[in-house]
């Protein structure tokens, strides 16, 4: 009778040890975390994503991961969205008094490969990861591809795109954005090459939507795009294949109604061709794409492409041993998005027209 009552206690804690070893929860802490975008680890070893899709992946075994994520302004909030085995899921909102981590769930067992993204712009504030944890978790690495680096304003960021959870006019300006599905993330995706956003809503080249001032040329070296950030970025972390520039838009805006001046196309011009060159300066070998603007119509669109011709003829005349610039010039959209931007429906649209574009240009 003993020896079955201690045969039964070994089997049972063996079982409960199997069970243990089976469950054992694995971490990453965030400086061993392999981001892409313009992230930096803070004073805290925390791994912040600041810019619009910068991302990270990681595999992990069994039903669940538990993402360990802040943000730095205890009232506020952010958002991340996330890819589950190939598939794009949704997003997933970040306040600032978040006391537990988020846990993602996948619908079976086994292994499952993840993807993390930023689904808001830099002036949204940062995501801060400080781990993640779940059975068997590994890092996924980065693809070895070529890279686009897509500069732009609030189109490039996917802003007001989304509004499937909250409607336009209501919440606050990031509960609508959604750069998973901006059309530089799609293009990269349908061509199978790496990406960044670099990018900022109301943003232009020698004024904003409504301001003189900052302009892309001012924020561009600073790492979170803010006009009196002191910290630089490092463009040696980076060396994309293609630089496409997506800009004029807000020059060109009539703004809020407050009064500001005409259009200068002579000025517009001339910062344009001074900020090519300090692209160039950090990318020697990259090839120079520039777009126009689907949200530009009429007289105004034949501008801003005669004002990209000129700024095309300068730089090629400037550098005539590196690759000619490019030059992309959109159909106009009626924008089905919030307050006039293009919809996540329509950046698939703008998508759609620009691969055949990048596709010609990753042949050169």
């Amino acid at each position: 009778m003993k020896s079955r009552i201690l045969f039964a206690f070994i089997l049972s804690v063996f079982g409960v040890l199997q069970s243990n070893a089976k469950s054992k929860v694995d971490t990453i802490f965030a400086p061993n975390l392999k981001p892409i975008g313009r992230t930096l680890i803070n004073n805290q070893h925390n791994l912040a994503l600041i810019t619009s899709a910068a991302h990270f992946g990681f595999s992990f075994k069994g039903n669940e991961c538990a993402i360990y994520v802040s943000i730095a302004d205890a009232a506020g909030h952010n958002y991340l969205q996330y890819e589950l085995d190939g598939t794009y899921q949704k997003r997933i909102r970040i306040d600032g008094n978040l006391k537990t981590p988020v846990i993602i769930k996948a619908n079976s067992a086994g292994t499952h490969r993840i993807w993390i993204y930023k689904a808001t712009e830099a002036t949204s504030g940062a995501l801060i990861f400080s781990k993640i944890a779940a059975e068997g978790i590994k890092n996924l690495s980065i693809p070895k591809l070529p890279l686009i680096e897509f500069i732009g304003n609030s189109i490039t960021c996917g802003a007001a795109a989304d509004d499937s959870e909250i409607p336009c006019g209501t919440g606050d300006y990031q509960d609508h954005h959604n750069a998973y599905m901006a059309y530089g993330p799609r293009v990269a995706r349908a061509l199978n090459t790496n990406f960044i956003l670099s990018s900022v809503s109301g943003i232009g080249v020698y004024r904003t939507w409504n301001r003189d001032s900052p302009s892309m040329p001012l924020v561009y070296e600073n790492a979170n795009f803010q006009e009196k950030d002191s910290l630089k970025w490092d463009f040696k972390t980076y060396q994309p294949k293609i630089v496409s520039i997506a800009l004029g838009t807000n020059d060109m805006s009539n703004g809020d109604g407050t009064a500001r001046a005409a259009f200068d196309t002579a000025r517009f011009v001339n910062d344009y061709v001074k900020f090519v060159q300090l692209v160039k300066s950090k990318y020697p070998k990259a090839q120079i794409a520039l777009l126009s603007s689907p949200m530009i119509k009429g007289n105004s669109r034949e501008i801003l492409q005669r004002c990209l011709s000129r700024v095309k003829t300068a730089i090629d005349a400037g550098y005539p041993a590196d690759k000619p610039v490019s030059t992309f010039f959109f159909e106009p959209m009626e924008a089905h998005g919030c307050s006039g931007h293009p919809s996540v429906a329509d950046h698939q649209i703008l998508a759609e027209q620009l691969k055949p574009f990048f596709a010609g240009l990753l042949k050169q």
